[in-house]
């Protein structure tokens, strides 16, 4: 059999999506379902199984030679088990096992969301030839994954790189992870809208209070809104300053929801950078948009499955 695509898998607590991918990163059949994100276990285990009887329905399904999951996390790769903290009926989950005895015994890569989205930034992003990255998704939360010498580098559990809680501030607010002053309790949409409504900030007559609403705000000038936005920027500098002096990143690629805010992050991203990543050997740090937008989970877990075939080198994985 002629066996040049994964199947891959992006779960989060909003969506199930799936997809065939080939060799060069191209989606060529999608799937996707809500996630029933507050059911119980086997009602959110159904619906990953309902995208995978789509994609099987493919005529390319048979091409498919190992799957590919991106999942919110915990996960726990060595174990093949997963507990996102926002679908509560998943705790220690055997996610691996169940999706291969669903594919029919298909091979099973799994690894983080915050690293699929590195593998794809690295495989076809931002961060293409950059042999030392770390490649960030800042949204309703703060993930993130590493890539050293020129390899993913997800961790025994396929969770490295989850810069979102690095504690950056000692004294700041509880973190719903348990610790205190994490980036993400400061710099995920929610908390970047949460400050800025603290701070007097009121949203327009159409009631948005989302991150993009004071995005927008921002950029108009209102000067809560972009003082909300610096403290983000200044904890996410803090936590990839922390990052490039352990490991030695040359480049920090930001996506998510708000890392579309465009200027509005990145201008006093950089400014702080500066001020955060002072040692001779990260003062070249650089910090980059990311590039593959809302398919980089679908082609990052691909990447993973990929990596592991035996002609991944000729796949350019």
């Amino acid at each position: 059999m002629y066996t040049d695509l994964v199947a891959a898998l992006d779960i989060g607590g909003t969506k199930i999506a799936g997809a065939l991918v080939d060799g060069h990163g191209r989606i060529q059949a999608r799937a996707q379902r809500a996630t029933p994100a507050q059911q119980d276990g086997e009602t959110v285990m159904r619906a990953v199984e309902e995208v995978l009887g789509d994609l099987a329905g493919s005529p390319l399904w048979g091409r498919a030679a190992s799957i590919g999951i991106g999942s919110a996390g915990p996960v726990d790769a060595s174990a093949g088990t997963v507990s996102p903290v926002n679908v509560p009926g998943w705790r220690d989950f055997p996610l691996v096992a169940r999706v291969h005895a669903a594919t029919g015994g298909l091979p099973v890569e799994l690894i983080g969301d915050g690293v699929a989205i590195t593998a794809a930034e690295h495989w076809q992003g931002a961060a293409r030839g950059h042999d030392n990255a770390l490649c960030m998704v800042v949204s309703t939360g703060v993930g993130g994954g590493l890539v050293l010498g020129g390899q993913l580098h997800p961790g025994p559990t396929g969770n490295a790189g989850h810069i979102g809680h690095i504690s950056v501030d000692l004294d700041g607010d509880p973190c719903p992870c348990g610790s205190r002053g994490c980036v993400e309790r400061i710099a995920s949409g929610p908390n970047i809208a949460r400050r800025a409504l603290e701070q007097g900030w009121r949203p327009g007559p159409d009631g948005d209070t989302s991150a993009a609403a004071v995005a927008a705000a921002a950029r108009r000038g209102d000067p809560v809104a972009v003082a909300s936005f610096e403290r983000a920027a200044q904890a996410l500098a803090a936590g990839i300053a922390a990052t490039a002096t352990l490991v030695e990143i040359d480049i920090a690629v930001i996506g998510g929801g708000v890392g579309n805010a465009g200027d509005i992050l990145f201008t006093p991203l950089r400014k702080a950078l500066a001020d955060y990543a002072t040692l001779s050997f990260v003062r070249r740090l650089t910090v980059a948009p990311a590039q593959m937008g809302t398919d980089a989970g679908l082609v990052g877990a691909a990447a993973a499955a990929l990596a592991r075939r035996p002609d991944a080198t000729a796949a350019g994985v």
